[in-house]
């Protein structure tokens, strides 16, 4: 059974640093792409960052600089650290495996987490 099991979530002040985690069980993730994307209310899915099994990684422009995400294979887990955060980054995050990173099509990745909310306070 598929499952992809976010945590890490929570209230941060803005500037702050939050970092989630994305348990992985059912499949290989060495085998696949692993990615974050967001949605906030009333806003389409943002996919903020994915990384293909070369390494090739990609990242909004609007997390640039602040975002890093990572993997262990040998232990099916995928993290992203959030640094200087700010209120716009509010939203529920999703971790996700594909078969290749794309920007605009990683959101609806046949495998994705149940979600995990990020409140940003300013």
């Amino acid at each position: 059974q598929v499952e992809l099991v976010e945590s890490g979530g929570g209230l941060v002040l803005a500037g702050g640093s939050l970092n989630l985690s994305c348990v992985v069980s059912g499949f290989s993730l060495r085998l696949y792409a692993i990615g974050w994307f967001r949605q906030a209310p009333e806003k389409e899915r943002e996919v903020v960052s994915c990384s293909n099994t070369d390494g090739d990684t990609y990242y909004s422009d609007s997390v640039n600089g602040r975002f890093t995400i990572s993997r262990d294979n040998a232990k099916n887990t995928m993290w992203m650290e959030m640094s200087r955060v700010k209120p716009e980054d509010t939203a529920v995050y999703y971790c996700a495996a594909d078969s290749f990173c794309n920007a605009r099509s990683f959101s609806y990745s046949d495998y994705v987490g149940q979600g995990t909310q990020v409140t940003v306070s300013s």
